[in-house]
């Protein structure tokens, strides 16, 4: 048994900075018995973004990798399950390959192993560079467990439960809409639902647009007769552009393999009105990733980790807090001028915050300072992806150039025996002989003796 002031202490580390705990009691009550909660967290390999194909601005090399899913808003559960680690949680990264396939127009069957490959690659240098261990998390693939005939059984018992209605509701923040919707994106709920008996796991963790499929898992999973399971979810990060950070807009979002120069172009034309809190991207980013991590950070460098004590062990790239070297002790974040004016120090976002409310910070100070912090953040994730060719074919074949031209293979030129006319060829005619049969005198070409035929003698 668990003191009080340790389930405390664990369960704050493990909720904190989330927008909504369903179940919490469920994971006090294991914290209290002195149990090992265990969690899990799903990512898909979806496809690849429909502007690629006729976006001018995308040409080759690092414009042209844009296309790439995988955007630095995944920075937020990834930090999250640091502290995860740090209270003794028991986390599974979940690669949801089937899930991916069923999602509509997601990924084709052909690539979905290739792009599940590509994001393991991903999330492995994501977290090494935060300096989380990959070695205290268990990756799973779907299609490990979801193939299996108990679980298939559950799915058709749980179809034989849901509702039309229920599973395209559960769905609607998280499955592909449309308007005559195929039956494979009503299976989704259901599955990811299952997911939670089949890994083991007293809780699931996601972004708060899951919070309908966790519902719906919490109403039918005790229907099959399996345990109710807690749901944590994390904010979602608005986009560059004060919108929702997604895939299909490439100025939204910012990839995890992003040069930087293409960064600086982006940050360059996100919105940042001065003096604007409420619609300002930039601002959420700083709150929901880059912060959060300087707080880590400078925990990690007092050695404030917690269970986890192989946290920072593996690390590549700097792990220093996003401030300057000549800023006070547990600064998390500094603001430069570019046009004059010392720094700004920052302990807190709030403080940060209202000062570009009250217009002591420039929007363009602030993008400066922004663009900075994430390109030290990409350096190392992009130094592991060139140096690994493997990881680069990976990308190759999971997302492959919409507009090469397919090689087409030369096709060897058949041989044709063509038999030469009468008189050419083998067949020519011979210089007229005069041989003797019979003691009479014969011209004539010679022929080949046939098998009952004796050679005819030439004469001495």
């Amino acid at each position: 048994m668990a003191s009080t002031e340790e389930v405390d202490k664990k369960y704050q580390t493990i909720t904190s900075r989330l927008q909504e705990v369903l179940g919490g009691d469920l994971i006090k009550s294991i914290l209290a018995e002195g149990r090992t909660p265990k969690c899990y967290w799903g990512t898909y390999c979806p496809d690849r973004p429909p502007y690629v194909a006729s976006d001018p601005r995308i040409l080759t090399g690092d414009a042209y990798r844009c296309r790439r899913p995988a955007h630095i808003g995944y920075f937020v559960p990834l930090t999250k399950i640091a502290d995860f680690l740090r209270a003794g949680v028991e986390v599974k990264i979940l690669l949801a390959d089937v899930h991916a396939f069923l999602d509509n127009l997601k990924a084709p069957l052909d690539l979905v192993a290739h792009r599940t490959k590509y994001y393991e690659f991903v999330l492995r240098a994501v977290f090494t560079s935060l300096g989380i261990p990959t070695s205290k998390l268990i990756f799973v693939k779907g299609s490990d467990y979801q193939l299996n005939r108990d679980y298939t059984l559950d799915n058709y018992r749980l179809c034989t439960l849901v509702t039309e209605h229920d599973a395209k509701k559960a769905g609607a923040e998280v499955v592909k809409q449309v308007e005559s919707p195929l039956i494979s994106g009503l299976l989704y709920p259901g599955l990811q639902a299952l997911d939670e008996q089949y890994l083991g796991v007293d809780f699931q963790f996601g972004g708060v647009d899951q919070r309908k499929i966790f519902t719906f898992a919490e109403l039918y999973l005790p229907r099959l007769g399996y345990a109710k399971r807690a749901h944590l979810m994390n904010p979602m990060v608005p986009g560059l552009m004060g919108g929702k950070m997604s895939s299909s807009d490439p100025d939204s979002k910012i990839d995890f393999l992003d040069s930087p120069e293409v960064v600086k172009r982006k940050i360059r034309k996100a919105f940042c009105e001065e003096g604007n809190i409420t619609e300002n991207g930039l601002l959420a980013f700083l709150k929901a990733v880059l912060i959060p991590i300087s707080q880590l950070r400078l925990e990690s460098l007092r050695g404030d980790t917690g269970e986890d004590a192989e946290e920072g062990k593996e690390s590549i790239g700097s792990q220093k807090p996003f401030a300057t070297d000549d800023a006070p002790d547990d600064t998390v974040f500094t603001i430069t001028r570019e046009k004059g004016g010392g720094p700004s120090h920052y302990k807190t976002y709030q403080e940060l915050e209202d000062d570009f409310a009250a217009k002591k910070i420039h929007p363009g100070d602030l993008k400066a300072s922004v663009r900075d912090a994430i390109t030290t953040l990409l350096e190392p994730i992009r130094a592991a992806f060139l140096a690994n060719d493997d990881w680069q074919k990976t990308e190759q074949l999971a997302y492959p150039d919409p507009n090469a031209k397919p090689e087409t293979k030369k096709k060897k030129k058949e041989k044709v025996y063509h038999p030469p006319p009468p008189g050419k060829g083998k067949s020519a005619q011979l210089p007229p002989q005069t041989t003797t049969v019979d003691g009479e005198v014969a011209t004539g070409t010679p022929q080949p003796p046939s098998e009952t035929q004796a050679p005819i003698e030439q004469p001495v």
